[in-house]
């Protein structure tokens, strides 16, 4: 019996001990990845987006073969106006449309260096800016909420040439102006705002003085400290088919 025990144990197996499976480290591992494949999905869609955004843009670049995209956006209005002819302060000018898009305007131009203007100021100083390759973002502060003139907002602020104020004389909600170029809107989120945007800012086949700053000049016109707006003219306002007056 002793030698039939002995043998049988010599015959079984002793029992090893296999690796241990470091499950710490896998769950770790599948975190990175999971992490990782929401970075680059996030990533793709970013760029899928913008890609989008920039093929939906391209009718309204700009080029030798097309000079004037806003020509395809509908409702623009495009007048002619001669450049060059200034009034001073206080002098005004009898404009041809509301908001004015042109003609002669003050000899300081509003800056215009992405700037948001909460109080409204005066046009002249601001057709100067249109000259200069600028869009104005104007808005009715009575028919626009809040949220709808952040939304504007976003479009202007820290962009150069550009610059937004209210005009409580406009007759809709949105009025977008370039040299020459005028269109009015009824909400935010109408795509023709990027599209005028893309066609006329700095269009060098549309504005007088291509190249000009949008930064005001020391003695010029004060930013922080804009003159007003008036919404009506005085009987010495000089009429559009002046060449200017002091």
């Amino acid at each position: 019996m002793g030698k039939d025990t002995k043998s049988r144990s010599a015959k079984t197996p002793a029992s090893v001990a296999g690796p241990s499976i470091p499950w710490g480290l896998v769950a770790g591992v599948l975190v990175v990845l999971v992490f990782a494949g929401g970075v680059f999905g996030y990533v793709y869609m970013r760029y899928a987006d913008t890609r989008e955004q920039r093929a939906a843009m391209s009718p309204f670049v700009p080029a030798q073969d097309n000079q004037d995209p806003s020509k395809a956006i509908s409702g623009v209005v495009i007048k002619q106006y001669e450049g060059g002819r200034h009034v001073r302060e206080p002098r005004q000018v009898a404009y041809d449309q509301s908001p004015p898009f042109g003609g002669p305007h003050d000899q300081y131009w509003a800056t215009c260096t992405g700037t948001v203007y909460e109080q409204p100021i005066r046009t002249e100083n601001i057709v100067h800016s249109l000259e200069h390759g600028a869009v104005w973002v104007a808005y009715q502060p009575d028919e626009l909420s809040k949220p709808a003139v952040d939304e504007l907002r976003q479009r202007v602020e820290g962009e150069q040439y550009m610059l937004m104020s209210p005009v409580p004389t406009l007759d809709r909600p949105i009025s977008l102006q370039s040299w020459g170029h005028q269109l009015k809107l009824e909400r935010v989120d109408d795509p023709r705002i990027d599209q005028f945007i893309t066609a006329l800012r700095t269009n060098r086949f549309t504005y007088p003085e291509v190249g000009a700053s949008c930064q005001s000049i020391p003695g010029g016109f004060d930013a922080q400290n804009p003159p007003p707006f008036r919404s009506e003219t005085g009987p010495d306002a000089v009429p559009m088919n002046s060449g200017g007056g002091r």
